[in-house]
């Protein structure tokens, strides 16, 4: 065994499996380009002030789960727990409001919490998000679930369901949290600790709870939309039209809150029907008010983010492809040392011809770099001796069809190509 191993909650993701990762990673970016998103790219850390201010001192990603440290000049920082907080920070800091085609934007990379490990559920976790700024036109919220689907589909996911709710605004919140307090206070010895804190300070976060007691307490609690004003109303109606329009299947669940303080409006979740309580494969929602939070001017935005960790598993639960795993379309075989030395060469060009060439100089014999031709799954094996030099031929032995033949070494690169 090793002397160290990766630190508990995280992983590594291997040869055999990056391939995955890559194949879903490029679907993404196809998907965003589709939708006209393009990509930004935020620092690891940041102030942990951001998350503080605009996650919610009350949400569990602040209260127990940020990787906080202190620089040497005393500064609080945090590894970013999630991606919509830097992205809002940077549109601000970097005024992209004012540039054209800046408000469509997609980000990938590594977040980081401090939860309990479990199945899709990593302390270093992976995630791919986008985030739409500067619009409350409700076909915004629309497009931007539009954009999930699209994602989830062209991967090739069937199991999974749309959910969907408006969490109201500020204008309409306060009298349904009176609601929620005056329904869960006399279950108060009930609920888990957590609950218990959340009545006080956001209770409708008590609807997002995962203890199995606070799910069955918070089954007959008051639903928002009894308590939505007339702009909400219209605005989830209209949500819900696009969606209808644009042919997307939904399913309306008033216990749909997310986890975050900045929440607004429309939120939604993506959930596979096949996996376990934690099956949520992509979530989000509107939040009109974070970038005043974080001190910029008023700019409403909706975005949604999902993990590759549980979209990967999915994947595999649907027995889906992840297309073909790396391998040499070439594998050279050279014996002799004039072979080899123009060998080199000749893998070179071939490398800069843009085709995957590989050799093993360890291997001497033909017996040996035949095994290892086969054992790395390269579609052709180019054999070049010593007699086959002098000729300035090389033999090309498909290695799926186990034919060969004699071709001039000039020649070569086009007959590979050509295949």
């Amino acid at each position: 065994m090793s002397t160290y191993q990766v630190p508990r909650g995280t992983f590594d993701i291997l040869p055999d499996e990056s391939y995955k990762w890559q194949f879903v990673i490029k679907v993404f970016r196809e998907i965003a380009r589709e939708f006209n998103y393009k990509e930004i790219v935020t620092p690891i850390f940041e102030k942990s002030e951001i998350f503080e201010r605009s996650v919610g001192e009350s949400s569990d990603i602040v209260e127990k789960e940020m990787y906080k440290f202190e620089d040497k000049k005393g500064r609080v920082f945090a590894l970013r727990p999630e991606g919509t907080a830097p992205v809002v920070r940077s549109f601000i800091e970097n005024g992209l409001s004012l540039k054209t085609n800046s408000s469509k934007l997609y980000y990938l990379g590594p977040m980081f919490r401090y939860d309990r490990p479990q199945k899709g559920r990593y302390r270093q976790f992976y995630q791919y998000g986008i985030e739409n700024i500067g619009s409350t036109n409700p076909f915004v919220d629309a497009e931007v679930i539009a954009l999930a689907y699209r994602f989830l589909t062209k991967l090739g996911l069937k199991n999974f369901a749309l959910q969907i709710n408006s969490i109201g605004c500020k204008n309409c919140t306060t009298d349904y949290d009176d609601a929620l307090k005056e329904y869960f206070n006399p279950s108060l010895v009930e609920l888990c600790s957590d609950c218990r804190n959340r009545l006080l300070k956001n209770p409708k976060r008590l609807l997002d709870c995962k203890v199995k007691s606070c799910k069955a307490i918070a089954q007959e609690a008051p639903s928002m939309l009894d308590y939505l004003d007339e702009d909400c109303t219209a605005n989830f109606d209209k949500v819900k039209e696009y969606l209808t329009a644009m042919e997307i299947p939904f399913i309306v669940n008033p216990k749909i809150v997310r986890g975050l303080d900045y929440y607004s409006q429309t939120a939604f979740e993506f959930i596979d029907t096949n996996l376990g309580a934690q099956n949520t494969l992509v979530g989000g929602g509107r939040y009109d008010t974070l970038a005043e939070q974080l001190g910029g001017k008023n700019m409403p935005g909706i975005g949604f983010a999902g993990g590759f960790e549980r979209l990967i598993l999915s994947m595999e639960e649907e027995k889906l492809s992840f297309g073909l795993q790396q391998v040499p379309k070439v594998y050279l075989v050279a014996l002799g040392t004039e072979a080899r030395i123009a060998g080199l060469k000749l893998i070179m060009e071939m490398r800069r011809m843009g085709i995957s060439t590989e050799y093993d100089p360890d291997k001497t014999s033909m017996n040996a770099q035949m095994k290892m031709a086969n054992r790395t799954g390269a579609e052709f094996a180019l054999i070049l001796g010593e007699d086959e030099l002098k000729n300035n031929n090389i033999i090309l032995k498909d290695l799926t069809k186990g034919e060969q033949k004699i071709i001039k070494i000039p020649d070569i690169i086009k007959s590979i190509k050509d295949k």
